[in-house]
């Protein structure tokens, strides 16, 4: 099943455990290679966003390959 990558910016996203990280705001790639290298996730209020990597503009990032499923809501599994 494919999925348009305007389907995704917006949606929530969680551990697997169920804590709520945040929303997906945007999805990085290798211009060279098209491949898929990082989310980048608005961080929830409920979480300290300085326990996570985060880029200039204060976004988590967290690499593609950590996206375990994507549904209503976006799951992310251990880096």
């Amino acid at each position: 099943m494919k999925v348009m990558e305007n389907e995704l910016r917006g949606k929530r996203v969680m551990s697997s455990e169920g804590m709520v990280i945040g929303t997906l705001r945007n999805i990085t790639v290798n211009e060279k290679t098209g491949k898929l290298e990082n989310i980048l996730v608005e961080p929830s209020d409920k979480i300290d966003p300085r326990l996570y990597h985060q880029d200039e503009q204060g976004y988590l990032l967290f690499p593609f390959e950590s996206v375990k499923s994507v549904r209503d809501v976006i799951i992310l599994g251990e880096e």
